[in-house]
């Protein structure tokens, strides 16, 4: 339709409305597509607003190399420095080098750009990442400072990383602010509330939060309180809310299966999770990558890796759509417990060819595969160094102790 529109002059295209059209060749066809269609913009068009629409999507794929080019692309072309390019940046070290993103913040400051809600909020999930609560507890100071508030979303991140890190008089502070002093007043909060106090194991207060809802529930508070019952183990009530919303006759969201499939991986409830998936294809519900992700997670979860790895294999092919990262993260995983060297390499294969960069990590996965193997893992170090990889603490750790195979190896040979 968007092709159509510009061939046949039916309206007079605005930036907004090129920038749309890079963004959905992007998502379907890829970076490399985008771009190309974006050269063939009329160049009064080639705007900030083209550009950092494609940097969103390079951020979206993880391309890191990609992302630093185009910024650069668009500091070379003197487009003016936003917050949102900036926030991207943020975004994409966050995932992948968390010591730049302080040079992030450095030329934000050098060139008067202000953060914004958003930055402050990568930046306190950033610290909660590596557990430096006292930084995250410092940022959210900055913002107040800055008179940015923080909104639910944000005040959930911070109550969800107290959970994690054993501080539930700190989490529990965070949900009475978020419930403000009227929870029906203050509704918008529930499907952040529901199961952050199930991590807390408090039944009643999801009972509580739960009644105030059930009586007209949304699908985001049904979803949210499914994964509740889910992790405290109340399958049985999860399966009540689902069955209740179903029963209203309206098509349902992929994700609101994808809800229940979850709770079913997670407790190793293999029979009814092919039973749901059989359902979601009886009422005619899409499925994609999420719940393919639920599905990997209900086999590997139940033990079946090498089932999880052929239905991801066999919807790749069925279909164009390219699977989440973690998809093939929970199947490498598993495959590196086992010390699985040819499927973890495969995997790792799979990986590249579906235009994931979180090199890192996916090199990390396949060292353990050979660490558990007992296998030397020759020519590793060339493979890092052609990806461009430098070794942090913990994969040097790995790569010390995979080499120790090769010099026993030699020592056994020489004996």
């Amino acid at each position: 339709f968007a092709e159509w529109l510009e061939t046949k002059n039916a309206i007079t295209l605005r930036d907004r409305d090129y920038a749309a059209r890079v963004d959905l060749i992007a998502k379907v066809h890829g970076i490399d597509a985008a771009e190309s269609y974006l050269k063939r913009i009329p160049p009064p068009m080639q705007n900030e607003v083209l550009y950092r629409t494609l940097l969103a999507n390079s951020v979206y794929i993880n391309s890191v190399k990609k992302s630093e080019q185009l910024f650069n692309l668009m500091r070379d072309k003197g487009f003016p420095l936003t917050a949102f390019s900036c926030n991207q940046l943020l975004l994409l070290y966050k995932r992948h080098d968390k010591k730049k993103l302080a040079d992030v913040l450095l030329m934000m400051e050098k060139e008067n750009v202000k953060p914004t809600l958003f930055t402050y909020k990568t930046l306190i999930d950033a610290k909660g990442q590596t557990r430096d609560y006292e930084g995250m507890e410092q940022v959210v100071e900055n913002m107040k400072s800055e008179g940015i508030l923080p909104d639910l979303r944000v005040q959930s991140i911070i109550a969800r990383y107290y959970v994690s890190g054993k501080s539930t008089e700190k989490a529990e502070a965070i949900l009475k602010e978020m419930e403000g002093e009227s929870l029906k007043a203050n509704r918008a909060a529930c499907k952040e509330l529901l199961p952050i106090y199930a991590s807390l194991g408090k039944i009643d207060d999801v009972n509580r939060v739960w009644k105030l809802c059930e009586p007209s529930p949304r699908i985001e508070e049904c979803i949210a309180v499914i994964e509740a019952w889910g992790k405290l183990g109340q399958i049985k009530h999860a399966e009540e809310v689902f069955d209740k919303m179903a029963k209203r006759g309206a098509k349902l969201p992929q994700r609101f299966y994808t809800s229940l499939l979850k709770v079913y991986a997670a407790h190793k409830q293999l029979a009814k999770g092919k039973d749901l998936v059989k359902r979601m294809l009886d009422d005619g519900c899409f499925i994609g990558p999420l719940t393919w992700d639920a599905i990997v997670k209900l086999y590997v979860q139940s033990g079946e890796v090498e089932k999880a790895d052929s239905v991801l294999h066999k919807a790749v092919q069925q279909s164009r759509l390219k699977p989440l990262y973690s998809s093939y993260m929970t199947i490498m995983e598993k495959y590196s417990e086992k010390g699985d060297i040819h499927s973890a390499e495969k995997i790792f294969d799979r990986v590249r060819q579906a235009g994931y960069s979180g090199k890192r990590l996916l090199y990390q996965r396949l060292l353990h595969a050979y660490l558990k193997a007992k296998t030397p893992a020759y020519g590793i170090r060339e493979r890092l160094k052609a990806d461009n990889v430098f070794p942090d603490r913990t994969m040097a750790h790995l790569l010390s102790q995979v080499d120790w195979f090769k010099k026993s190896m030699v020592s056994e040979l020489l004996e």
